[in-house]
């Protein structure tokens, strides 16, 4: 095979440059096409049961996007004049977009108690603050203590009002997604269908295209909408929040960190190459390799359409360090084979490097890809996206790396070796002496921390709060923390609670015949002759009762007569009983129900109790539009499914999601009696729970058949099983030691740091590899392991240090970014590269030391 690349590559070096420039350009062509993805839909489950039937849920009690805005007028009076002009002014503005279909604001809610009207009162309109005549102080006061309102339009102190920004659907949006989910349904029921395959793809292609489209209107709405609130912050404090908002920032934030951090990491690697190695063509040449092969993979990606995502947005600098790192090798591999053939050619120097060094780093780049490609077991979408992502921007670094060095060094002139003894050399042979001497200590002391690192890991815990993923001087973070500690919470949260089985049965019932008849008992004349006098009976008992118009609403009058089984006193009593039980959890912000809209009807009705023929009146004498407000947002079309919306405190630091979404699951059925098939938590809460605890067993689970794949090739690679146990223990201790840590400090895994194994194994493996590689050579030598330990530090250990360094304080540049996950993947990622070199020059020589696995002490 070496014979192969000898020919092909080495032989033609002006050949590949050529093809190198051309693909080049190639890539860069289609590199601008490169798209991101920030949306929700990419942080949740396509498999999961719960995404269907959210989805169900908006479709029937309709829940179209919408944006937040926080108003918190200077002089603290949101009903002074000044305020409500800038506020009517406001959203007249924001209504002029062309994505926005209405606000809902304090200007035009119904007012029920400013003064306190009556239920026929509110069957014949509704009034507002902006209704002439009305008191704006009692208005405030309703606001403030309404369970309607308080907490959820204006804060608990009257200070703070929010506006409600409704954005028109996206039908065509809609209709693509809800064909691509049908497709894929069929596909399911039948895989081994081409045809159905074909038309998934064809959705599937169609439906990104238009996604990544709506994304981009989706940001420049938001560009509007802040332009308009731009023109009123002089008078108050105001903040913009909703999904569709972070979702654009989110998108802003990668391409940020991706411009930002490319950049910074290129230039930190130019002034360290330029540190180490103190030559040009070592700092041009490495650069060529790390550039080039993130040029090629972005535009590899941007054709194939793979979207980055939050989870995938660090690719571009894990793939310019993996490069890099495997560059320095071959650097210092060539200087060291300069000094040990000072008359060589370049030919044979290139030759004799790429050589010595085409194993080790094929072996080091397919363990990495085996680590990397663990991800894509996991059911979410980004983070196997990201799994490929990375498996095939390592492979194409391995590839290009093992191109363009050699094309490049042969293009150059030979020049003089240079015996070099640095720091560096000190250094690794420090801790070859100390290995030396305490081997056995040190093997020690690792069983010591392997033990903390399990302790550390049965503490970690999974958790995913979106307000902490910001810094504090971003909008995002502000605006979701006004909204979480005085407007009631962000993470939305709904219970869907369906009839028992008795009334379903009782329901199922009535749409049985009683007795079979027979054409000739009535004609059609004689029923629409019993149907009219009916009707006018029943009408005129009616509006005798209570007042022409109670029915001219929402509903029907023939709603009365319909079953219904939570418009009864004794389910409305139940309902309230979980109603309160949630509102006692702190973690919980405001949560609305039918109870909500039952306690305003007692308060409108004289502060007496509805009877169960009252209750049945309800959806017949409410008003359409006030309806859309105060009934159907947690009332099913039949009245049979009671729909409880509540808001999580996010920044709550006791928050743990799991056990509470756990916990009144099992109270429901426990404490209320509910059947356990009565009931269903679902909205963002549960989706975003369920990736968590998704991608937390997935990679748990896989990360021991990694590490067995990674032995297996360790096997193959050193022709020993003895020694490929030696060698994957230190990988095990530096992967552990990093989860540990996470424990133990409380940080939690989420949807970035949980990628952090894997990541680990994938890249601390390549120290492993190449000092073992060496080791063998320098074992052949004299048969001696202290001596063998001493030359391989003096020499691999040089090569692993440098590439060590370059990772951490690469990583570590992550640390800059305002999007905290990113700071935590940078700082974990060079904490377990830290554990990773000093695992591999003290762990690894002890083990070799104390097992000898290469056999006796003999030459």
């Amino acid at each position: 095979m070496f014979s192969f690349y000898r020919s092909v590559v080495l032989s033609n070096p002006k050949l590949w440059l050529c093809l190198i420039f051309i693909i080049s350009l190639t890539a860069v062509y289609f590199g601008q096409s490169f798209k991101i993805d920030a949306s929700a839909d990419s942080l949740t489950l396509e498999t999961d049961e719960d995404l269907q039937y959210y989805r169900k849920v908006v479709r029937e009690y309709g829940a179209d996007d919408f944006l937040f805005v926080t108003y918190a007028p200077h002089d603290k009076n949101i009903i002074g004049d000044q305020s409500l002009n800038d506020i009517s002014l406001m959203t007249t503005k924001l209504e002029k977009l062309s994505s926005v279909s209405s606000v809902v604001s304090i200007l035009n809610v119904p007012l029920l108690d400013s003064p306190r009207i009556t239920l026929t009162e509110l069957s014949q309109g509704m009034r507002t603050l902006m209704t002439p005549g009305v008191d704006k102080q009692l208005a405030l006061n309703e606001f403030k203590v309404s369970p309607l309102y308080n907490k959820l339009l204006v804060s608990e102190d009257g200070d703070t009002t929010a506006l409600q920004v409704n954005l028109k659907r996206d039908a065509e949006y809609f209709r693509l997604l809800e064909l691509r989910n049908q497709s894929r349904s069929a596909l399911n029921e039948d895989p081994d269908d081409a045809l159905k395959q074909q038309t998934l793809d064809q959705v599937s292609v169609a439906f990104a295209a238009y996604n990544a489209e709506r994304l981009k209107r989706e940001s420049q709405m938001i560009e509007d909408v802040r332009e308009v609130l731009d023109e009123h912050r002089d008078h108050a404090d105001i903040f913009l929040g909703g999904v569709t908002m972070i979702t654009s920032d989110m998108i802003q934030f990668i391409e940020d960190d991706l411009l930002t951090f490319g950049i910074g990491i290129l230039l930190f690697l130019i002034a360290m190459l330029t540190i180490i190695f103190r030559k040009v063509r070592w700092v041009v040449i490495p650069l060529a390799s790390c550039l080039l092969t993130s040029l090629w993979l972005v535009g590899l990606l941007a054709w194939l359409d793979w979207r980055a995502t939050v989870i995938s947005s660090n690719f571009v600098s894990l793939v310019l360090i993996i490069t890099m790192s495997m560059c320095v090798h071959l650097v210092v591999r060539f200087r060291e084979l300069h000094l040990e053939m000072p008359n060589a050619t370049q030919f044979q120097l290139v030759e004799a490097t790429t050589l010595r060094m085409i194993q080790p780093c094929f072996y080091t780049s397919l363990t990495t890809i085996v680590a990397f490609m663990s991800l894509i077991f996991s059911d979410i979408k980004p983070v196997i996206g990201f799994g490929w992502m990375m498996a095939t921007g390592v492979g194409l670094a391995f590839l290009l790396t093992f191109v363009i060095f050699p094309v490049l060094m042969l293009l150059v002139p030979v020049d003089e070796p240079v015996e070099e003894h640095d720091f560096t050399e000190s250094f690794t042979l420090f801790f070859a002496s100390m290995t030396q001497r305490f081997f056995k200590l040190i093997v020690l002391g690792s069983v010591v921390m392997t033990a903390l690192s399990i302790y550390g890991i049965s503490k970690l815990e999974v958790e995913n709060s979106f307000i902490g993923y910001f810094d504090k001087e971003t909008e995002i973070y502000q605006g979701m923390s006004v909204i979480d500690q005085e407007l009631g919470g962000t993470t939305p949260l709904d219970i869907i609670i369906s009839p028992d089985k008795a009334f379903e049965g009782f329901i199922a019932s009535l749409n049985e015949p009683l007795f079979e008849s027979t054409e000739n008992d009535f004609d059609d004349s004689t029923d629409e002759a019993f149907d009219e006098d009916f009707d006018e009976d029943f009408d005129e008992d009616f509006d005798e009762e209570l007042g022409d118009g109670f029915g001219d609403g929402f509903g029907e009058a023939d709603d009365i007569n319909t079953p219904s089984y939570w418009l009864t006193t004794d389910k409305l009593a139940k309902l309230k009983e979980v109603h309160q039980y949630l509102e006692s959890y702190p973690e919980i912000g405001k949560v609305l129900s039918l109870s909500t809209v039952m306690d305003l009807a007692t308060m409108l009705n004289d502060d007496k109790p509805l009877s169960d023929f009252e209750l049945a009146l309800v959806r017949s004498m409410v008003p359409e539009d006030v309806a859309n407000i105060l009934i159907k947002p947690y009332l099913s079309d039949d009245a049979n499914k009671a729909r409880i919306t509540m808001r999580i405190i996010d920044s709550d630091p006791d928050l743990r999601r799991d056990e509470l979404l756990t916990k009144i699951k099992t109270d429901l059925h426990e404490k209320f009696g509910l059947e356990v098939e009565q009931y269903r938590l679902t909205n963002m809460m549960v989706l975003y729970n369920n990736m968590l605890q998704s991608l937390f067993t997935s990679q748990i689970e896989t990360l021991g058949v990694v590490f067995l794949a990674i032995m297996v090739m360790f096997w193959i690679l050193f022709r020993s099983f003895y020694l490929a146990v030696v060698a994957i223990i230190p990988n095990m201790l530096a992967a552990g030691l990093v989860l540990g840590v996470m424990g133990l400090v409380g940080l939690p895994l989420d949807m970035m740091t949980i990628t952090i194994a894997a990541i680990t194994v994938g890249i601390a493996v390549d120290d492993t590899i190449h000092y073992i590689h060496r080791f063998k050579e320098e074992y052949l030598i004299d048969g001696d392991y202290f001596a063998s330990v001493q030359r391989c530090h003096a020499s691999i250990g040089k090569a692993m240090y440098y590439t060590s360094v370059i990772i951490v304080v690469g990583f570590s540049i992550l640390a800059l970014s305002n999007f905290v996950p990113t700071i935590y993947f940078g700082l974990l990622t060079g904490l377990a590269m830290i554990a990773a070199i000093f695992a591999a020059l003290t762990l690894l020589p002890s083990l070799l030391l104390l097992f000898q696995p290469l056999g006796n002490n003999k030459k």
